[in-house]
């Protein structure tokens, strides 16, 4: 689908809905250039920009202020972002996205990890990096597992700014989304909502895709709610299902996307690229033009 944006030169923007645009969590002032040109998101349509109306942005937090010059790129003063993951296997997406923070395209660093395995491959990774293992919840398998609230406290004292779901397959507790609204993100293989809910992760996923002819999946970021996969979307890239795919061809295809994916939006969620509109739904304002969204 093509969304359709208006721009004025009074610089307030406006969706042709009448949609407000809230910028994610802390940037409280946006100055847009009055001509603005198609943008290809990794082959995605673009979000055209028309200048016969306006796209006005409001901040989220009046408190804190971060702004961009008039060529849009954002000025000093944005901190590195606490991360913490959520894990219960061999943590790929989180290794992606970790040495992606390593590398520096990712301003943010896990200070925390949160399983519900404790030998799980994801949780020996982050004890090989330094990161501090958290066990959620408690079982009979794992009886050092924190309470749901115990949790929150934890993670309080690392002064986490958001959460990355990477193969967590635990339902999150309301406690923790309540505690960290609009700041928990998870991946999924498949374009949600299609193949998603309880009962719908791995390999079992490209299952259902295979055996339903779909010709086309992929991963899809989007933020948690009390549910399986029914957050508002945030990103998603399109992977073809080729007429004599196995289970892990496409898997393996699905996967490169995710690593690929996942650390970009963590690096936008960082960098405070995530633009709310006012009907709910989450856009992330390109970094080489902020004039564009995807």
């Amino acid at each position: 689908m093509e969304a359709l944006f208006n721009v004025s030169s009074n610089s307030s923007i406006q969706t042709h809905t009448n949609t407000t645009l809230i910028p994610f969590r802390t940037p409280t002032s946006l100055r847009f250039s009055s001509q603005l040109k198609g943008y290809d998101f990794h082959g995605l349509p673009p979000l055209v920009v028309s200048r016969n109306r306006g796209l006005k942005c409001v901040s989220s937090d009046e408190r804190l202020a971060t702004t961009f010059d008039e060529e849009g790129s954002l000025e000093k003063g944005v901190r590195r972002k606490n991360l913490a993951v959520f894990v219960s296997g061999g943590g790929s997406n989180f290794r992606a996205v970790h040495q992606a923070t390593v590398r520096g395209d990712v301003l943010g660093s896990f200070v925390a990890l949160v399983t519900n395995k404790n030998d799980c491959g994801g949780a020996n990774y982050a004890r090989e990096n330094g990161i501090p293992v958290i066990i959620y919840p408690s079982t009979k398998g794992e009886p050092e597992g924190l309470s749901s609230n115990d949790l929150v406290v934890s993670l309080s004292k690392y002064k986490i700014d958001f959460i990355l779901l990477a193969g967590y397959l635990k339902l999150i507790p309301s406690e923790l989304i309540r505690a960290y609204p609009n700041s928990i993100l998870n991946i999924h293989p498949s374009l949600l909502p299609a193949f998603g809910g309880k009962g719908y992760y791995g390999a079992k996923v490209h299952k259902a895709v295979i055996a339903s002819g779909a010709r086309y999946s992929g991963p899809t970021v989007h933020f948690v709610d009390e549910h399986y996969d029914t957050g508002r979307i945030l990103a998603q890239r399109i992977v073809p299902v080729l007429a004599n795919d196995t289970v892990e061809e496409l898997a393996a295809r699905v996967l490169r996307q995710e690593h690929k994916m996942y650390a970009e939006v963590a690096a936008a969620v960082c960098e405070e690229r995530v633009i709310w509109r006012e009907d709910g739904v989450p856009v992330i304002q390109s970094k080489a033009n902020p004039n564009h969204y995807s």
